[in-house]
């Protein structure tokens, strides 16, 4: 249903980009017009009256009451792309029916009733022309709006079938004009003021955890091309306690032009190194290890006779004590994506203890890890002085014993 890219091409800056395919749009549309049949259901019609000229034989008075549209039903709709616009919603075969009440003059004749009326193909096309405010919460307005009616049925129930006959066609037309109107009158209200009212709510910003929030505004209108819908967001992480500038800029972000799956999701590194700075910041990136955390049933424990495998001099000064593992990053970690591949810088400094009878930390050593790079094939390695370099990791290592 998704994918997940790390690229790093050109277009725009963003942190982070959503695209949304025609599938996707096929799958979730649904909700949408769900929503517009309900409002439509709720449309309220006006009275119509008028006179009807019968040649020979004078005016025909009609006066139609009460109008009351019992459902409006949406079978067949279609959402679709519209180049550097937005969205295209088509329905079809739409049908609504109505029921109401009439009374008609001609001459010394008065009469009254009931009417069943019937709507049938109805097609409406709504062009949405899709944005983003100076807050980077999207907007929406319809750019265009038109329907059509093809068919109207009324049905009179009364005594004078031949009177009712002479101001049908009418009443029909008069139906059909307003509903015509009704209609786009209601899409319109519908996205201009309450879809975009709804859309005014809608937070940019959300917090995480304790430490750290993302800000995930848009930075530009939502781009439609005819397959797929690009949207830009912001996808930065700030401290909680205090939200500063960040010191570097994102770097241009552009998807593969891939519109199989539904949805894609694209990051860019300053998506990433946002975050390594705001945890940074707020003092996060800081972990203790010891030897209860290491699952029951591993061999490996995390004492001075296990490391002194590696270090044979730490069995003589510390002999069989227990050892814990502080990782801390000394600076924001910096991640770089290019297309030889991903490298991150500095990864950690890794402080060890022995943890002494009296509960106190003896330090045995600090281990740095300096870069580290995603992709490539490393080679055997030893330590043979203060630093050591695989070809993936590069190490430092400053002896405290």
């Amino acid at each position: 249903v998704l994918d997940v890219c790390l690229v790093l091409t050109a277009a725009t800056n963003p942190g982070f980009v959503v695209r949304i395919t025609q599938a996707g749009l096929d799958y979730a549309h649904q909700h949408g017009i769900t929503v517009l049949q309900k409002e439509l259901a709720q449309l309220k019609l006006p009275d119509i009256s008028g006179d009807f000229p019968v040649r020979h034989l004078g005016k025909v008075h009609y006066e139609i009451s009460s109008l009351n549209l019992r459902s409006f039903q949406l079978p067949y709709s279609r959402i679709s792309l519209v180049p550097n616009v937005g969205l295209h919603v088509a329905i079809s075969n739409a049908f609504a029916e109505v029921d109401g009440n009439w009374r008609v003059k001609f001459h010394f004749i008065r009469d009254h009733g009931s009417f069943d009326l019937e709507v049938k193909n109805v097609y409406i096309k709504i062009d949405l022309k899709l944005g983003n405010d100076a807050s980077g919460k999207p907007t929406v307005s319809t750019s265009a709006c038109s329907t059509r009616i093809s068919s109207v049925h009324v049905h009179f129930s009364g005594k004078f079938g031949w009177l009712y006959n002479l101001f049908y066609s009418a009443v029909e037309s008069r139906f059909r004009k307003i509903l015509e109107g009704k209609v786009c009158n209601i899409v319109v209200s519908s996205v201009n003021g309450d879809l975009q009212s709804y859309l005014q709510t809608l937070p940019v910003t959300a917090k995480i955890d304790a430490k750290a929030g993302i800000d995930y505004s848009l930075v530009a209108p939502p781009m439609a091309t005819a397959q797929t819908l690009d949207v830009d967001l912001k996808g930065e992480f700030f401290s909680l306690a205090h939200r500063g500038a960040v010191p570097f800029h994102p770097p241009a972000l552009a998807l593969p032009p891939d519109h199989d799956r539904m949805v894609y999701f694209g990051a860019s590194s300053y998506f990433f190194n946002t975050a390594g700075f705001a945890y940074h910041a707020a003092g996060a990136l800081v972990f203790e290890i010891t030897d209860s955390m290491i699952p029951k049933g591993v061999e490996f424990h995390l004492n001075t006779s296990t490391f002194a495998a590696f270090i044979p001099q730490l069995d003589k000064m510390y002999p069989n004590m227990l050892m814990k593992l502080r990782l801390s990053a000394p600076s924001a970690p910096f991640l770089s994506i290019t297309p030889g591949g991903i490298s991150l810088q500095p990864i950690a400094d890794i402080q060890a203890y022995a943890i002494l009878p009296n509960t106190s930390l003896a330090p045995l050593f600090l281990l740095s890890l300096v870069s580290w790079d995603l992709g490539c094939v490393g080679m055997p390695f030893k330590i043979t002085n203060a630093s050591f370099h695989t070809g993936c990791t590069r190490v430092s290592a400053f002896w405290l014993v």
